[in-house]
């Protein structure tokens, strides 16, 4: 019976035939190779003719996966531009100290990993001997994403070069006495060594590829020459399963990013066993980066295979290589010569004859320790074919075993992750594969010692002069501070004015600002728009023309709306990033940006806008990056609030974005009502992070600002509200009594909230003869973080009152906070605040409404508060409590 899916036409089905007779010609001669030679020399006999078509220029879809081989063969390996000797008796100290370091911390349970950097060492060493240029040569040197979990390779290396002390190395994940070392790359924890977190996997290989990609912006915007400035991104095999590792391959390719460097450790293991046990995570990847269009490099076997590929002559070790699963390849590793010789060899008859002509030492050689990632000449080889390629990032995956060179113990066992400790024995015995003069009574306490060959030894002599003709030590990070000029006033001050009877939306205030801001002579340039492609939602189309959209291609296109005012242009210096529909991509874009001064010495001024559903609940790993990463700027949630998006519906509706944002130390939580309470917080971000902080300040913080697209009329500042704008809390507008035993009450509001509060305070005169006071509430996080802040001084002996408190200090009657946010919102103050306290808010899930219809529903409607303040009261027995259910069937609640 005949196939039906056979009988599908393909593709070249639709494509002209014009000459059918050689047509068939040619597939009557690979039916005549198959018949005679095989399937496998018809294969080689098409990759061959694909090959030979490739260099002629001649266009072909090209093959996704290639053999399990290197891709450089050893006769194409450049020469070794080092003392191979030298470099690896550092490489050998550095193994043993990183062992070292975590197996002394298991004394105190800290834990630590120990088998990541063991198969990584050649990928690291290399590199800083070769190929990372340092911050003290020209340019801003290389930008290298260290694999968090090799991190205590890193430290052994800093050892040895003098950078760090023994007693330093004794404090590794012990950090609460201010001389330890972070657990991993931690910035904020480490400022002066690294540069980037990576441990939260799949971030580091994304920001990579956008941090490659700012380096492009800022020379294209002529802001600096990044030229000389190469990214290098470190990452394991089993992090590559993390849909953030791939999300932004193709943007790499397309914009030809060949100042980036993928080198991926495949070790075979992720955390618990095999990363593809029944499959080959290498074909894997290398298919999906050829799909991506990037350059890929293969480095997975040593020298000693060698000899067994040219003792191939029929293919069927590339076959069988291409066909073990690498769990199987795994197993291997930790089986004896016989068990490989009847499982591997064993499986077709041309792989045993070529086993008889290997000695049991050959083939344990092989299957034991050769491999493509253990040797410096294969990965120099690697390294300089990824520099030397044009026009696409390059891929390095670099085949290791996982606890190389830590004993039978450690090697290839799928619980080596978690095995935090090797025993004095284990010790003694890798002393001896490693070749270290480290003697039996360094282990006279019982404890593992750390070794150095001296500060003068030839060995650290070496790896200082390979740094400094680098540029200087890495990993290494620089701030060289200086401040940017406050802008002109008068961007603020059309702002400070109001909007008279026009209504303008809060989001639109801010975008009018930031355009304005972005024509300051002195600092207009650096600020960075961010958008996830939604720039028009947010009133950003009139910085299209104006700024530009920033492309590395320039516009090579006529757009369809060239005739508009407002037309979509993209331009080689554009300054917008307009990222498509990723807010993890216009994230990393952010910390780019943001954290620009210490990577380039280059202060920019980052605003990222997005719906603000699709922030701190979408991407808040990467606010905490950027908080590790101490990065500056400006966020912003637009069409903030659970209420002001109208028939959006739940998904879209955030009534919680505060609450998730002031879980994080480095955010300012600011929830503005006003246009000119935007302009007061904005000029103070700028003093604090890009000015002159106050004494006591942090500068390394960013801006978390919520606006709203619901459009209202826009006051003028009231005299002297700007200290309360910026700490949280100011009386925005004083009742007026009915009469002088008139019941009183103080109505706290946030954001777009404060217009209902404002309602409801006409209602309460009008309705109930009761006077509330309307304050708005900027920031209930800094109200809150000021008060903490107030508490810990007391347990120092110091009497300081939070700002809330006193701002509130003999304000009549209760409290009632009202915001379009959860109530645990405005909940975070209540503590400290004196008078009785109740609060509205937003919680549950967000529905499809009106704005009226969805405030009804909440509760915080005019007349919901209205009711909910006369309930306050009543509570006091300030009114008789029968007012309140009148006034819920009056409002017909």
């Amino acid at each position: 019976m005949t196939d039906p899916v056979a009988q599908l036409p393909s593709e070249l089905d639709q494509l002209p035939d014009r000459d059918p007779e050689e047509t068939a010609e040619w597939a009557a001669s690979l039916d005549a190779v198959t018949k005679a030679a095989g399937p496998h020399r018809a294969a080689y006999l098409m990759r061959r003719s694909l090959q030979h078509a490739e260099g002629a220029g001649i266009a072909l879809p090209k093959l996704l996966e290639t053999d399990y081989i290197n891709t450089i063969p050893t006769s194409a390996e450049p020469a070794f531009d080092g003392d191979l000797e030298m470099e690896s008796r550092i490489t050998a100290w550095n193994r043993w100290n990183a062992a070292a370091m975590v197996t002394r911390g298991a004394r105190y349970g800290v834990g630590g990993h120990i088998a990541t950097f063991a198969s990584a060492a050649w990928l690291y060493e290399t590199g800083f001997n070769h190929f990372f240029r340092g911050k003290e040569g020209d340019g801003s040197g290389d930008q290298i994403y260290v694999q968090g979990h090799a991190s205590p390779g890193v430290y052994a290396r800093a050892f040895l070069d003098g950078r760090l002390s023994e007693q330093q190395l004794d404090n590794f994940r012990q950090e609460s006495g201010g001389d330890g070392l972070p657990s991993y790359p931690h910035p904020r924890r480490l400022p002066w060594l690294w540069e980037f977190p990576t441990v939260s996997m799949g971030l580091g290989p994304l920001s990579a590829i956008y941090q490659a990609r700012f380096n492009r912006y800022l020379t294209n915007r002529k802001i600096k020459d990044t030229s000389n400035s190469h990214v290098w991104a470190f990452l394991g095999d089993g992090e590559m399963d993390e849909p953030e590792s791939t999300a932004a391959l193709a943007l790499a390719a397309r914009e030809q990013l060949d100042n980036l460097t993928f080198v991926i450790n495949c070790n075979l293991q992720r955390l618990d066993g095999p990363v593809r046990a029944n499959f080959r995570v290498v074909q894997e990847l290398e298919g999906a980066f050829r799909g991506a269009g990037w350059n890929v490099v293969k480095t997975l076997w040593g020298t000693a295979w060698d000899e067994l590929f040219q003792l191939d002559t029929t293919g069927a070790l590339v076959r069988r290589l291409r066909e073990v699963p690498d769990a199987q390849f795994q197993t291997y590793a930790t089986r004896d010569v016989a068990y490989i010789r009847e499982h591997f060899f064993g499986a077709e008859p041309a792989l045993a004859e070529l086993a008889k002509l290997l000695s049991d030492a050959k083939i344990a050689e092989c299957f034991y320790s050769s491999r493509g990632g253990h040797e410096a000449r294969k990965v120099y080889a690697a390294y300089r074919a990824a520099l030397a390629h044009k026009g696409a990032p390059t891929v390095i995956l670099a085949q290791t075993v996982k606890g190389y060179t830590l004993g039978k113990g450690f090697e290839s066992k799928n619980a080596n992750h978690q095995m935090k400790k090797l025993s004095v024995d284990e010790f003694k015995d890798m002393r001896e594969l490693l070749g270290l003069p480290i003697p039996d009574s360094a282990f006279a306490d019982g404890l593992v010692p750390y070794g150095h060959p001296g500060a003068d030894s030839p060995e650290v002599r070496y790896l200082q002069e390979r740094r400094a003709a680098l540029g200087g030590p890495a990993p290494a990070r620089r701030v060289h501070s200086v401040a940017l000029p406050a802008p002109e006033e008068r961007a603020f001050k059309a702002l400070y004015k109001g909007s008279g009877k026009q209504e303008m939306a809060t989001t639109m205030a801010f975008v009018r600002l930031v355009k304005d801001l972005m024509r300051d002579k002195e600092t207009g340039r650096r600020w960075v728009p961010i958008v996830p492609d939604e720039a028009r939602t947010f009133g950003m189309e009139s910085l299209f023309p104006s700024a530009g959209i920033y492309s590395p291609l320039g516009q090579t296109y006529e757009p369809v709306d060239r005739d508009q005012l407002m037309y979509y242009k993209e331009a080689k210096d554009g300054q917008i990033l307009n990222e498509g529909i990723t807010e993890a991509g216009a994230m990393a874009d952010f910390i780019a940006a943001a954290t620009s001064y210490a990577t380039h010495g280059e202060t920019m001024i980052p605003f990222y806008i997005f719906y603000s559903m699709f922030g701190w609940q979408r991407t808040g790993d990467q606010m905490w990056q950027l908080a590790d990463q101490l990065g500056k700027g400006f966020i912003v949630g637009a069409t903030a609030g659970r209420t002001t998006l109208t028939g959006e519906g739940l998904q879209h509706a955030d009534g919680h974005s505060h609450l998730l944002a002031s879980t994080n130390p480095a955010s300012l939580n600011y929830d503005p009502a006003f246009a000119y309470e935007i302009a007061v917080i904005v000029k103070d971000g700028l003093r604090r992070m890009y000015g002159q902080a106050a004494p006591g300040e942090d500068s390394n913080v960013f801006y978390y600002l919520t606006v709203y697209n619901e459009p209202k009329q826009q006051p003028a500042m009231p005299e002297g509200v700007e200290e309360g704008i910026v700490k949280g809390l100011y009386r925005f507008k004083e009742g007026t009594p009915a009469s002088a035993d008139a019941p009183r009450i103080q109505l706290l509001g946030s954001g777009t909230a404060i217009h209902w509060v404002l309602a409801a305070q006409e209602l309460l005169a009008a309705d109930w003869g009761v006077t509330a006071d309307v304050w708005s509430a900027t920031s209930w996080g800094e109200l809150r973080r000021d008060a903490l802040e107030c508490d810990e001084a007391l347990l120092h002996g110091e009497q300081r009152v939070p700002y809330v408190t006193q701002a509130l200090s003999g304000a009549p009657g209760p409290v009632l906070a009202v915001s379009d946010w959860m109530r645990a919102v405005p909940d975070q103050i209540s503590q400290w605040v004196e008078q009785d306290w109740s609060s509205l808010g937003t919680d549950g899930f967000g529905l499809s409404d009106t704005r009226e219809g969805a405030r009804r529903h909440f509760g915080v409607d005019p007349q919901s508060v209205a009711v909910a303040a006369l309930a306050q009261l009543a509570r006091r027995g300030e009114i008789p409590a029968s007012k309140v259910k009148e006034a819920r069937e009056m409002y017909g609640l």
